[in-house]
């Protein structure tokens, strides 16, 4: 055969494969997989968000119990706040899509989402369902219910609003009407083209909880003992929850391993009540196949074969299982076709392969590849237990190649393949295709509903191991060598064969002055460089001049026109040849617990334009869990110096015109409690201190005089904000604060806003939130010798990035020093 072979490969959308060296099983864990085959029981977790699962209760049941466990998440957890980093709203989302994912490696359970998009807290699940679009996100639940088709559902929240975020509640309402409406062949038919049939759970359950001050557990409700040691694994349940649960580190969940007994507490929703065991009632054999089955295939003779090899089963020797196994493979392939035939088939491959000790993988030397470009694919297999392994054969597409007739023993077999990537394929997560429609993802495929990620495109393998042809799949990775880390793997990733992008998210355009805007391209085709950009934009926006193309960068002069004061437009840019375009850029996201991110966002940029003074000039920052706001503050033109502990010292501090600390940065930083005295010397001193919110719980000493922070917030980013204060400074100067300024925010008000305030504190809003009372702690100011001090529980971190002028100016007037304040001019 020659060796090398061209095809045409389609790769369209596929996103990561995991970005790690392959993963296998020990001895013992095979002897766990080798009784899960014997088990046919399947339990569906619900709740709504990454980190809502219980991680305890995941382990218990894929490796104790041995049922197909699975956890759909509603969200991918965009809404919420970021540790690590800066990444918010879609990118945050990938992060925790991809925490998710290892932490089911290590609990055994597998990952679902639905199109729901988490857009922040939400006090009550009505809120939920309108931005949502309940039926919408109700389709998916019984989508993936009708495809995992488990025996038992049960949900982290009730019904009742206990669980507190709105999103909890509308995850236990959403499972309880799935729960009917998967059974139901009336309710969403459209489904059934697509390979689904009306599934019947067996019954609903509430996973019970003691958090904080809510105890929703009663010594009534079921009780189930799962804190127990799996000797095969050499861990806890407790042990592997707190690994699983650590993985959320954007979250900051890392938690301790736990040890010993541990009850999990269950309360009947709906089916009927097990007095003993969650899946009571549920036949768990493969006697359960056989009214599906003929006469003539008796399920329970496959039990007999999977008895036989675990009796026989070697830890040393796990090949010699091979010749079992593929009689069990043989007997489940007799089986009529259904759900756990199929699932048992993958079940009984992976079992063969790990027994056999066959090494298998596709990699590459590139970890990008350009539309339309060739690419080498190497592929190498190894027999490394020696079992009978002959007449290998590897496909690609439609497109197969043969390879030496046995597979030898411990003997590595290479091939090189060269392929053509598809002209119209790049890499990008499938829910991100679209555009969002507000609170949901667009994903029009139905197949891909309930994915956690792309399929990554894959070789497959056909080899004949003891006379049966068993087929596997494997996954095209980069692969590649570091000093330190040694070897490694990445997604392979698809690139555009332009990238078109702005050198800046958001313009301002201040007091009607023009703004340049630069839009630039990159060529990631040798053969394609000549190109030109384009701005589209509307009337409101006047291109003054514009460069056009000038290498790969075009530059633009905008202005708005005169009669808009406030005005906001997103811009899109272009990039043609003539014959296609482009309007993408590549965004790359790296962490060294998760596999490298790559996906194209939209070549767009805010035009915001807007009255707007500021005071003084110097800011120090000092960042807390990562956010955008010292880049809006060099936009509004402010100099920005990024502090750390060393750099807060008096003789430093003087130097600027305010100090800001960002989100949960007393959270982070023990030092900031420790060094509270030289920050109020500096307000004394005549400085500004601007606190952004901090969660509560908080001990560390934060203002001049005393305050507690409380969890209550303002969700609704619509609220009336009532002004307690109007002549104060902060309302006043530099810029007049007037109701307008609270238009167009975006996700919420406030969040951890202050309570319990020393009289020394001023209230500068009040604002609630419908049906509940009014709150007084999202902005409180304090003069303080010859400065002042600032808490916000204000989201800037949210709506300065979004480009909301009235954000702009009520920021610029904290920062403001007071002597100014006292003797400034009016901006409006």
């Amino acid at each position: 055969m020659p060796k090398f072979l061209l095809i045409i490969l389609i790769f369209c959308c596929s996103l990561f494969s995991l970005g790690q060296s392959p993963g296998s099983y020990t001895s013992s864990e095979i002897l766990l997989h080798l009784k899960k085959l014997d088990v046919l029981g399947s339990v569906l977790y619900i709740a709504a968000h990454p980190d809502d699962e219980n991680s305890r209760l995941m382990a218990y049941l894929a490796n104790d119990k041995l049922y197909r466990t699975g956890y759909l998440s509603l969200t991918r957890g965009d809404g919420g706040q970021n540790l690590i980093g800066d990444e918010q709203g879609v990118e945050l989302g990938l992060i925790r899509t991809q925490e998710l994912l290892a932490a089911r490696r290590i609990d055994g359970a597998e990952q679902f989402f639905s199109r729901a998009y988490d857009f922040g807290y939400s006090k009550n699940p009505e809120e939920t369902f309108k931005i949502w679009d309940k039926d919408k996100i109700l389709s998916d639940v019984v989508w993936v219910i009708r495809k995992f088709q488990p025996d038992v559902i049960i949900t982290r929240f009730p019904t009742t609003g206990e669980g507190g975020h709105g999103h909890h509640t509308a995850s236990a309402i959403l499972a309880g009407e799935a729960f009917d409406a998967a059974a139901d062949p009336n309710k969403f038919p459209e489904q059934f083209q697509y390979g689904v049939k009306p599934w019947k759970v067996k019954r609903l359950l509430w996973n019970t909880f003691n958090f904080g001050n809510t105890n929703t557990q009663r010594e009534d409700q079921l009780k189930i003992e799962v804190g127990g040691y799996n000797a095969l694994l050499g861990k806890s349940y407790g042990e592997m929850a707190a690994e699983s649960r650590s993985q959320h580190k954007s979250q900051g969940f890392g938690v301790p391993r736990s040890r010993g007994s541990q009850l999990e507490y269950f309360k009947t929703v709906k089916g009927d009540a097990p007095l003993s065991d969650l899946t009571e009632g549920v036949d768990e054999t493969w006697m359960r196949l056989k009214q599906s089955n003929n006469d003539k295939d008796d399920p329970n003779a496959i039990k007999i074969l999977i008895d036989h090899a675990i009796q026989n089963y070697s830890f040393e020797h796990p090949e010699n299982t091979v010749p079992e196994l593929v009689n069990i493979y043989k007997a489940i392939s007799n089986l009529q076709d259904g759900y756990w035939k199929s699932q048992k088939l993958k079940e009984v491959i992976k079992l063969i392969e790990e027994c056999s000790g066959l090494f298998m993988e596709a990699t590459t030397a590139q970890q990008y590849v350009v539309q339309g470009d060739s690419l080498k694919i190497s592929l190498l297999l190894n027999n490394r237990g020696g079992v009978e392994a002959k007449h290998p054969t590897a496909h690609l597409s439609d497109t197969y190649w043969v390879l030496p007739d046995e597979l030898k023993k411990n003997i590595n077999l290479r091939q090189t393949i060269t392929i053509f990537v598809d002209y119209n394929g790049i890499t990008q997560p499938y829910w991100l295709e679209k555009p969002l429609d507000k609170g949901s993802f667009v994903v029009n495929e139905q197949q891909l509903i309930g994915k956690p990620e792309n399929d990554p495109p894959t070789v497959k393998l056909a080899i004949q191991i003891f006379g049966e042809t068993i087929f596997f799949e494997k996954p095209i990775q980069f692969k590649a060598n570091d000093p330190v880390r040694g070897e490694w793997y990445q997604p392979l990733v698809i690139l555009p064969k332009i990238e078109v992008n702005y050198s800046s998210k958001t313009y301002l355009s201040i007091n009607k002055n023009p703004v340049k805007v630069s839009a630039f391209a990159k060529s990631n085709a040798s053969s394609l460089n000549n190109f030109t950009i384009k701005n589209i934009h509307s009337q409101n926006v006047q291109e003054i001049i514009s460069a056009g193309s000038k290498g790969n960068e075009s530059v633009s002069m905008f202005s708005v026109n005169n009669a808009l004061s406030d005005y906001r437009e997103l811009i899109k840019a272009v990039a043609t040849d003539g014959k296609n375009s482009w309007n993408a850029y590549r965004k790359t996201i790296q962490y060294d617990h998760i596999p490298t991110i790559v996906y194209f966002p939209p070549a767009e940029t805010q035009l915001v334009a807007m009255d707007l003074k500021i005071s003084g000039s110097n800011i120090g920052y000092i960042a807390g869990a990562g956010d955008k706001v010292p880049d809006a503050l060099e936009l509004m033109g402010y100099t920005v110096t990024m502090l750390s502990q060393k750099d807060v010292n008096p003789a430093n501090l003087k130097r600027f015109d305010a100090i800001i600390t960002g989100v949960r940065a007393y959270n982070i930083h023990d030092w900031l409690s420790n060094d509270h005295d030289i920050l109020m010397d500096y307000i004394k001193e005549g400085g500004v201190l601007l606190v952004q919110y901090n969660v509560n719980g908080l001990k560390a000493n934060i203002g001049p005089y005393p305050f507690t922070i409380s969890g209550k917030r303002i969700t609704d980013e619509e609220a009336t904000v009532k002004f307690l204060a109007p002549d104060h400074p902060v309302m006043n100067l530099p810029n007049k604060i007037v109701q307008k300024d609270f238009e167009g925010w975006i996700q919420e008000r406030s969040t951890y806003n202050a309570e319990n305030l020393d009289p020394g504190y001023q209230p500068i809003f009040s604002m609630s939130d419908p049906g509940e009372a009014e709150q007084k702690g999202s902005l409180i100011v304090a003069d303080y010798g010859k400065g002042r001090f600032v808490y916000s529980g204000l989201v800037f971190f949210r709506e300065l990035p979004a480009g909301i002028p009235g954000a702009y100016r009520l920021f610029a007037n904290l920062l403001a020093k007071r002597q100014m304040s006292n003797k400034g001019s009016l901006n409006r």
